[in-house]
């Protein structure tokens, strides 16, 4: 039996639903179409999906450009060989519709024992938002390897994208998600990450862009000893509606997880939701959690929605705590920066950049480093 089959047997034998995520199914009639009513739904501008819940085929697509360093490989597979590969179903209507309709998915494969020193470079481009687009991507990281994969979402489209990761015993995974969008873009996106047994999993996601962005991000464990870093920023403007969502599931004992993200909103009609969930089953013994949200509202007419939330259902746990703050500019900060002749605007401006470098300078790839800084220096440029 593998670790993978016990894990899922012992989830069988002591399956606690959690409240805030449905049972998992690739079936889309297991997932009624939301009225905006149900817990999961109840923040996100349904009309604005465009359609997206109807689930009608399409063939457009995005186009792919990728960089891959030597041992890495990328091909297309079958919905079938998919969903054998990476055994988290989807776990709403929209991450079922994705992989109902792709038509395949595409696998990004790193060997066993690989060692990857420069970036997986991976973009995906849209060149319009008059149609839809879907997408099932599956990334596989074997035992013991090592890599930094990027995922790069530009131009404009009307996306739902499927994303199941899995990451091998002892391995460590870098995944750093961009959702750049255009104005006019929609971009909804499930990405399920499976954790292997001591395996290290730390996932960024930065959304600058487009006109709706809701993304879930959902880790489970498939041994003891796995460590999940979920760290975000996020910058919306007039009229932007940006949520993101994580969940961490505790199926293992001995595991860990940290969610961070911070957001910053501008503009009438901005509005930014977090929704954060931990769930300690009873199997998952002397795990160490913690979530936080930090926002911060630069203009009048802003809303952020920031909700953390922990169920537990063991108490024996090494640590569990959750945290959020939403609030306007540090007055005092202002003040110090100010006594020492900094103009009002340039306190304003370096604030914002210390509040999200604590996240942008932990990726490690200079060019996107210094890429996400200049994107957060043009959106204050626009305050």
């Amino acid at each position: 039996m593998t670790v993978v089959d016990n894990i899922n047997e012992v989830l069988e034998l002591d399956h606690v639903e959690s409240h805030l995520h449905p049972e998992p199914s690739y079936d889309v009639a297991a997932h009624p179409v939301p009225t905006g009513l149900e817990e999961i739904w109840r923040f996100t501008p349904l009309k604005r999906l465009r359609g997206l819940l109807e689930g009608e085929p399409s063939d457009a697509r995005l186009t792919w450009e990728q960089q891959l360093p030597e041992g890495v490989t990328l091909s297309e597979i079958s919905t079938e060989e998919a969903q054998r590969l990476a055994v988290s179903a989807p776990l709403d209507r929209l991450g079922a519709l994705a992989a109902a309709n792709a038509g395949g998915a595409v696998l990004l494969d790193v060997p066993a024992d690989l060692v990857v020193d420069e970036p997986i470079r991976l973009v995906l481009r849209g060149d319009s938002a008059e149609s839809t687009v879907w997408g099932h991507v599956v990334i596989r990281v074997g035992l013991h390897a090592k890599a930094t994969v990027l995922v790069d979402h530009v131009g404009s489209a009307v996306y739902d994208a499927f994303t199941q990761v899995v990451v091998g015993d002892g391995a460590q995974l870098d995944l750093v998600t961009i959702n750049d969008w255009a104005d006019d873009a929609v971009h909804a996106e499930q990405v399920n990450i499976r954790v292997g047994r001591d395996a290290t999993v730390r996932a960024f996601e930065f959304t600058l862009g487009g006109d709706l962005v809701r993304t879930s991000t959902n880790v489970d464990y498939a041994g003891p000893g796995g460590s999940a870093d979920l760290l975000g920023v996020y910058f919306a403007d007039a009229g932007q509606h940006i949520e993101h969502r994580q969940f961490a599931d505790h199926t293992a004992p001995r595991t860990r997880s940290n969610v961070l993200y911070k957001g910053a909103l501008q503009g009438q009609g901005a509005h930014t939701v977090w929704v954060g969930n931990v769930l300690i089953r009873k199997v998952a013994e002397a795990i160490e959690t913690f979530e936080q949200n930090d926002n911060l509202v630069l203009t009048d007419g802003a809303r952020a929605d920031s909700i953390p939330n922990l169920e537990i259902e063991t108490g024996d746990i090494a640590g569990a705590g959750h945290a959020s703050t939403t609030g306007r500019f540090d007055d005092q900060h202002l003040f110090y920066l100010q006594s020492r002749g900094i103009t009002e605007d340039e306190a304003r401006r370096l604030v914002v950049h210390g509040f999200f470098n604590d996240i942008i300078r932990r990726i490690g790839i200079p060019d996107v480093q210094e890429r996400l800084v200049t994107a957060v220096e043009h959106e204050l440029a626009n305050v």
